[in-house]
């Protein structure tokens, strides 16, 4: 596969930059359609890892790199346990 996560984090802060570029700004349409592709591609991100998990496959498509032929969940972060604080 060509493209990978990591590319969509690259075109996703590079976007985020050329916004925040006083001189010469990414017009607000172009960034909110980039916005919103990226959120597909998230989406589908989202239900490989999925598919990978339930099948017990060492691999999806390659989109996502798996290490160690296992996914791995990765914490939820929430208002109530950021910086290591239990508000409860």
């Amino acid at each position: 596969m060509k493209n990978k996560i990591g590319d969509l984090r690259n075109h996703l802060f590079a976007a985020l930059e050329k916004l925040n570029d006083d001189e010469n700004p990414m017009d607000l349409d172009r960034a909110k359609a980039i916005a919103s592709v990226a959120q597909v591609v998230i989406n589908s991100a989202k239900v490989e890892v999925d598919f990978i998990k339930a099948t017990n496959k060492s691999n999806g498509t390659g989109f996502i790199p798996v290490e160690d032929k296992k996914v791995i969940d990765l914490p939820v972060f929430t208002n109530s346990n950021i910086g290591g604080r239990n508000e409860s």
